[in-house]
């Protein structure tokens, strides 16, 4: 049962692009189409719940180990790094069309501080692997839904007149804002 608490608050509840505010970069720059928005959110999973795993075994065995506690962040930051270049190698020889569309967004899941914020959560929140992976997995499923329902809003902007002063940065962050608090709704449903 705890397992799917934390599986729906991860998605609806908590989202962390929409309630936390971490990821905000990729989740406004690559929202412009839901083909790139599902390219995105798919290496996101990938590099999410693979480097949850990876920093986890890192923190318990390595860190906490030896007393290095102080270097999670700098260390972490390397791993998540070293993830997302093997995901971009993978990315270019399997799919080029969408490597190209990730453009420059793909080598920012480096910086993407979601990914960074989910490996960090995972730790101070004392979860064993199981539960840490599957907290990961659903915070990219979460990111995932709240990218890919934002990049369906914003193509169908594109088809209706708005005023001259909303136009581009203004309505997509009026769009982000009423998406949240869309979201928002969802808080009475699980407690944790």
């Amino acid at each position: 049962m705890e397992y799917i608490l934390i599986f729906i608050s991860a998605i609806f509840v908590n989202n962390i692009v929409l309630s936390q505010f971490l990821g905000i970069c990729p989740f406004l720059g690559v929202s412009k189409k839901i083909d790139t928005a599902l390219g995105m959110a798919a290496a996101v999973a990938f590099v999410l719940t693979l480097s949850t795993i990876v920093t986890f075994l890192i923190q318990k065995y390595v860190l906490d180990a030896l007393g290095l506690g102080y270097l999670q962040t700098i260390t972490f930051i390397l791993v998540i790094a070293a993830l997302v270049q093997m995901v971009e190698i993978i990315l270019k020889k399997v799919s080029p069309s969408l490597y190209q569309a990730l453009g420059v967004f793909l080598p920012l899941i480096t910086t993407n501080c979601c990914v960074l914020g989910v490996a960090i959560l995972v730790i101070q929140k004392d979860y064993d692997l199981l539960t840490g992976v599957v907290y990961a997995f659903s915070t990219a499923l979460g990111f995932g839904l709240a990218l890919t329902i934002f990049a369906g809003i914003r193509e169908q902007l594109s088809l209706v007149n708005i005023p001259k002063g909303l136009q581009g940065t203004p309505i997509t962050l009026i769009t982000a804002g009423l998406l949240a608090m869309a979201f928002m709704g969802f808080s009475g449903v699980v407690k944790i």
